[in-house]
């Protein structure tokens, strides 16, 4: 799991590399376009390798509490002492993510997109299902998933009165869906109507009419979805099954869910949406996330071939720090290299990819920062 959650980290911090300044740079660089495609959210409908930091984070979230259950309850720590732990470590969640997204502004910026928000949204219930019967976790995940798809599909279209302007999206926007599947559209659905009345209960400079990239508070409900689907695969993992065994189950579970997802999005039932999470999202994302758990378990585990990991699970092991330090380190140690270095050390190989070898300074420093913590067992948790 460290090295799984490592390389998800190392992905969010790996923005620092600013490959995207490079391929526009670079503009007949099919290998340098490739790589920004992949470091970056795709506009709406689809998956990029980076669209699968959020999914993978919180799907860990998910694998891990079984453990950490068993863990504790070997302790000697009751159920409701654990439940009411489970719910302020949710608060601090969500605390923590306002917090960060409220640097650089003049106010508290009261937005519930963020993945550390959107995690501490549904943790509570999350540990609430990891102590009820393997079942129950089934039924919650049928009932997420059809419940929002159906209240997305019971939202009526945007009419030919609409006002495109107050929901930041241009009426001809390339990606639009039609038909059924306009249920899913940017800032006109279901969850983006919650936002309106929802987020202006909060202080803020200027009324909420929509959210840029078209992000929901309520994507926390299909998030924990893939939570769930987690827990299932933590379950697995501290199950009797062989390590083939388990293997073989996340990966054809992984493979079902996966086509199953891209299945919806395919026949217009519901588009496969990252922003939004959908619940065709939910099973494709976590789709991946059960083939990849089970590739670095057979890998990891099963083959024991733990080296090449080691600097994977440096970072995983300290994943709420080094999610802070790419708010935190990234930006002071950009300018503090430019400083102290100058420019001419990073242009060696062209100005072209000054961005880039920044960049790879940058993630330097925050490995050994973390390589340190984990030398010392300083670990963040909360």
């Amino acid at each position: 799991m460290d090295a799984y959650r490592g390389t998800v980290m190392f992905l969010l911090l790996a923005e620092a590399l600013r490959l995207a300044a490079v391929a526009k740079a670079l503009p007949e660089s099919g290998l340098w376009k490739f790589l920004a495609y992949h470091q970056s959210h795709v506009e709406w409908v689809g998956c990029a390798l980076h669209d699968m930091i959020q999914p993978s984070f919180s799907f860990l979230v998910g694998v891990a509490l079984p453990f950490s259950i068993a863990a504790r309850t070997a302790r000697g720590q009751s159920r409701l002492w654990m439940t009411l732990h489970a719910f302020w470590r949710a608060l601090i969640l969500v605390a923590l993510g306002i917090f960060l997204r409220s640097m650089g502004k003049p106010q508290t910026n009261y937005t519930f997109e963020d993945t550390l928000t959107q995690i501490g949204l549904g943790y509570g219930f999350l540990f609430l299902l990891g102590l009820a019967p393997t079942p129950a976790r089934w039924i919650a995940l049928a009932v997420i998933l059809v419940g929002y798809w159906a209240a997305f599909a019971a939202y009526p279209l945007p009419g030919p009165d609409f006002d495109w302007k107050a929901a930041g999206v241009a009426a001809d926007w390339s990606h639009h869906l039609s038909g059924f599947a306009a249920h899913w559209n940017k800032n006109t659905n279901a969850a983006w109507a919650f936002d309106q009345w929802f987020l202006n209960l909060f202080p803020r400079k200027e009324p909420f009419l929509h959210n840029s990239g078209g992000y929901a508070t309520l994507s926390f409900i299909p998030t924990l979805g893939t939570m769930i689907l987690g827990l299932i695969a933590g379950d697995v993992l501290r199950s009797a099954r062989s390590g083939v065994g388990k293997v073989l189950w996340l990966v054809v579970a992984g493979v079902v869910a996966l086509a199953a997802g891209w299945a919806l999005g395919e026949f217009g039932i519901c588009p496969v949406v990252k922003r939004i999470w959908t619940p065709s999202w939910v099973l494709f994302s976590g789709g991946i996330c059960l083939i990849a758990l089970g590739l670095y378990y057979g890998i990891v585990d099963g083959a024991g071939c733990r080296t090449w990991a080691f600097p994977l699970a440096v970072v995983g092991a300290n994943s709420i720090a080094a999610y802070c330090m790419e708010w935190f380190v990234t930006p002071f140690a950009t300018t503090a290299l430019l400083r102290h270095l100058g420019s001419t050390p990073f242009r060696y190989f062209g100005p072209e990819y000054e961005p880039f070898v920044i960049g790879c300074g940058v993630v330097a420093i925050e490995w050994l920062v973390l390589f340190w913590m984990y030398r010392r067992k300083l670990f963040l948790k909360i």
